[in-house]
């Protein structure tokens, strides 16, 4: 089966304070952008990658993928205002022959080869797919007044990350009737399960945290740290 994967690179970043797209930025001596695409465009079981940048960064990006191996397997494509319209660029920008699409925030750079194989597989078996983790705290539902309305049970509670893996013609349909009803979603996954669709959990690691703000950029030297001991 011919797997592509969207990662979405085509935010501003603003929380970060950096000045600058926060992809950028290093841990272990390389750009969060050069960790995130390095794992997807040197696996073995991705045909295809597409970056999706913002207009600003088009730029430093081709100069960047000029000089990688792995250049002739990513392809770009500009994102718009938000990340659902950034996504469906990215889609659209996929080869015909592609049957699969991992989609991938590209501030999540700790994804492992291990997780890729096993969401691609896991795809095949269920056409839609989350990596997620078992929630740690005790989450509390709050109205607009800071009063507290409820109290979920914390055992049926998953923190969503990325890689999502979809059959790529069914996140091509969610998308596209999302766009003609102006329905947004904060995931992919949200627009396939409003098209009424089943998504499947698969577990991640705790690990794969998204970058956000400086203290993440610590946290992400610790968790290099960490995984040079083990090897």
């Amino acid at each position: 089966m011919y797997t592509g994967v969207v990662i979405v690179a085509a935010g501003s970043g603003k929380r970060m304070g950096a000045g600058r797209n926060k992809l950028w930025l290093t841990i272990d001596g390389k750009s969060i952008l050069a960790h995130t695409v390095e794992r997807f465009a040197t696996h073995p079981e991705v045909e295809e990658v597409v970056l999706v940048v913002s207009e600003k960064d088009e730029a430093d990006v081709i100069a960047w993928l000029s000089k990688v191996p792995y250049r002739k397997k990513v392809s770009l494509t500009l994102g718009g205002a938000e990340r659902q319209d950034s996504v469906r660029a990215g889609l659209a920008a996929l080869s015909e022959q592609c049957d699969y699409v991992l989609v991938h925030d590209a501030a999540r750079p700790f994804v492992t080869k291990q997780q890729i194989t096993e969401i691609i597989a896991k795809v095949q078996e269920d056409e839609a797919v989350v990596m997620a983790v078992p929630v740690k705290d005790t989450i509390k539902v709050v109205n607009r007044s800071g009063i507290v309305e409820a109290t979920p049970a914390r055992e049926s509670l998953w923190a969503v990350q990325t890689p999502q893996a979809f059959r790529l013609s069914l996140l091509r349909e969610a998308h596209q009737k999302a766009l003609l009803e102006q329905i947004h979603g904060t995931d992919c996954a949200t627009l396939v399960e409003w098209l009424g669709f089943p998504v499947k959990i698969l577990a991640g690691s705790y690990e794969n945290i998204k970058i956000t703000t400086p203290d993440d950029i610590w946290f992400g030297e610790e968790i290099m740290r960490r995984r040079r001991e083990r090897e």
